[in-house]
């Protein structure tokens, strides 16, 4: 016989429930299978997180957004970026000056397309959010440059 046991984990920006079974965790974003992302994110979705697409420029939903929130991973709820850190940067992709908590996103070096960019990844899914580079405002100087595709968006007076 089997033994399911659920655990419900607490945190500022997220309610996650992992199931474990026989001592696997089996719902960790971490431990997601390519098939389990896939049939669990919308295909837009899927490509940036997935597959390190990219949002054409411009045409993101979350581009010209100026709500006042925050902005979570669209693959595990992760809280990545308040929209006081955000600003028009005229890149064509949503923009912020710095994350809502440092752990909220990894960095890895990428060397696509003839060049040396950062990579920003979500810290608890490891999914594909954008770049980061040197070019931002004050007080960081950094622009965090994120496809709208792996952003949801929480209004304030949602919260």
């Amino acid at each position: 016989m089997r033994l399911n046991l659920i655990i419900l984990s607490i945190s500022a920006s997220t309610l996650l429930c992992q199931i474990i079974t026989n001592g696997n965790i089996t719902m960790d974003p971490k431990n997601k299978t390519d098939k389990e992302w896939e049939e669990s994110l919308s295909p837009e979705t899927y490509n940036i997180l997935r597959k390190k697409g990219t949002d054409p420029s411009g045409t993101g939903k979350y581009y010209h957004h100026d709500e006042r929130g925050n902005y979570y991973c669209a693959g595990c709820g992760n809280l990545l970026f308040e929209s006081k850190t955000k600003y028009d940067s005229g890149s064509g992709w949503p923009s912020f000056w710095a994350p809502a908590e440092q752990d909220a996103l990894s960095e890895k070096n990428d060397f696509s397309l003839f060049m040396k960019r950062i990579e920003l990844k979500c810290s608890k899914c490891e999914g594909h959010l954008g770049h980061v580079f040197e070019d931002g405002p004050k007080p960081t100087g950094l622009r965090y440059c994120i496809n709208s595709s792996a952003l949801q968006f929480k209004n304030i007076s949602d919260q």
